[in-house]
């Protein structure tokens, strides 16, 4: 079975938008500290939320990034 992996595109994608997606939770939370609406408390929280679970997903991708390239004769 050949083993998945990402293309060094895909890889370098994966990677931008995991660091977008933690860029995002972290301005989530320190926006929420300073937020005294209750209502834009709770949608931001939200989007904390989707967030992680997004980064989770995008772990799983993550583990098949290409990080050298490959020899003639593997694959």
């Amino acid at each position: 079975m050949e083993k998945e992996t990402l293309a060094f595109h895909e890889t370098m994608e994966a990677h931008e938008i995991l660091n977008f997606k933690t860029i995002s939770v972290l301005k989530s939370k320190l926006m929420q500290g300073l937020c005294f609406d209750n209502d834009l408390k709770a949608l931001m929280e939200k989007d904390v939320q989707q967030s992680i679970t997004a980064i989770d997903e995008l772990k799983e991708f993550y583990k098949g990034a290409r990080t050298k390239s490959l020899q003639e004769g593997e694959v």
